[in-house]
């Protein structure tokens, strides 16, 4: 007896507002991925996408292998995608047709964005959300249970949030010009698409990224750094700063001062000849300083994130422990992504302080091995995290 489970029911079914159908994967999937999981119908159901089948249904004769699976997998990773979908992606042979099929969820958190545009299924046609839409998508995710920094902030206004920035830096980069000036929303509209708003009042998420004084509502929205003369705690302070406001200026300042608290020592390379070497790599601390960033505990307490730089070592160290699928076995080999604030991650990525979701820790570890750094040590606890780097060996 064949049993006929939910994919081959799908297969057979041809498109509709759940299933897509890709000759190849050299098509653009992500736009896809996007509207299969906006869910628009609501249907509350997976959405397939078959990679290897024309439009007709026919097999297109795709070789399902490791490397083209791999591909796949990463179309959730790329950064481009924001928030972050919910999918599997496995191979299959249905009806004597090999394929790859991408299972999507339908995501709690609409609307999810492609290079700044809303996708959704209409019918068996991909397609750019219209202002209806999006508004659909938006009043259906506040209905959910919401991530710590989507949030209100009762006591905020809209007057506490730095709009000018908003119009200038933040938004152009957030959408792309084109769907700005189709969709004519107003400023207003936008924030709340953003989830910087939820009705007229600010969220946890909107006061970190746009706001003013972000410390007045949200105390631990900062970061302390501080250096040391030695190596321990109890050693001079050579300097000591605090830097507070909104995420861009906060983390921009931050890296800066990292990068002129990094040594630099002559090295002999192979042939003799004196090379420069940072002691730290630069693109490492700021994998890693970025990650504590957005993943602190923003509702957790006071307590910032610490950069501090000793004699020997860098620590970083933020509040709040691992979070929903992350693990303390899985924290340190990085892929496995899971965010506390999805709101603090997108402004991040759409800022250009990160890249791809999920891969800050393996990046730094690459960085560290190519300088010649040993690789950085992990505690992961249920109440912060604290990564150490550590010196090269003479």
């Amino acid at each position: 007896m064949v049993v006929v489970n939910d994919v081959v029911r799908a297969f057979r079914g041809g498109e509709s507002e759940r299933v897509e159908f890709k000759s190849s994967a050299r098509s653009d999937l992500r736009e896809a991925v996007c509207a299969l999981a906006n869910d628009l119908g609501n249907s509350r159901e997976a959405g397939y996408l078959f990679v290897g089948v024309n439009d007709d249904g026919s097999c297109a004769g795709v070789d399902v292998d490791d490397r083209l699976l791999s591909t796949l997998a990463q179309i959730r990773t790329g950064g481009d995608l924001q928030p972050l979908p919910s999918m599997t992606v496995a191979a299959d042979d249905i009806d004597g047709c090999k394929c790859a099929v991408i299972t999507v969820q339908p995501t709690d958190d609409p609307p999810i964005k492609y290079r700044g545009r809303v996708w959704v299924r209409v019918g068996a046609t991909t397609l750019v959300a219209s202002a209806q839409d999006e508004r659909i998508l938006i009043e259906r995710r506040q209905a959910h249970n919401l991530p710590a920094d989507h949030r209100p902030v009762p006591a905020a206004t809209v007057d506490d949030l730095d709009l000018g920035f908003f119009r200038s830096s933040y938004l152009p980069v957030a959408y792309a010009p084109e769907v700005l000036e189709a969709n004519q929303r107003s400023e207003h509209q936008q924030l709340v698409a953003l989830r910087f708003l939820t009705g007229a009042v600010p969220t946890v998420g909107g006061v970190v990224v746009l706001g003013q004084d972000p410390l007045r509502f949200v105390p631990g929205a900062y970061v302390q750094f501080v250096a040391y003369g030695g190596a321990s705690v109890t050693d001079p302070v050579l300097d000591q700063k605090v830097f507070a406001g909104r995420l861009d200026a906060v983390v921009r300042a931050t890296l800066e001062l990292v990068s002129l608290a990094v040594p630099v020592a002559l090295t002999r390379d192979d042939s003799a000849t004196d090379v420069k070497r940072p002691r730290y790599p630069v693109s490492a601390l700021r994998e890693i300083i970025v990650n504590a960033v957005m993943h602190r505990d923003y509702e957790g307490g006071n307590a910032p994130v610490r950069v501090s730089v000793f004699s020997d070592r860098f620590e970083v160290s933020n509040p709040g422990g691992p979070f929903g699928a992350v693990r303390r076995e899985t924290f340190e080999e990085g892929g496995v992504t899971a965010y506390r604030n999805p709101v603090v991650a997108e402004a991040l990525k759409t800022l250009g302080f990160a890249q791809r979701f999920g891969f800050g820790i393996p990046y730094a570890r690459q960085a560290l091995a190519d300088n010649g750094n040993p690789p950085p040590d992990f505690k992961v606890e249920n109440e912060y995290v604290s990564v150490v780097v550590r010196a090269p060996s003479p």
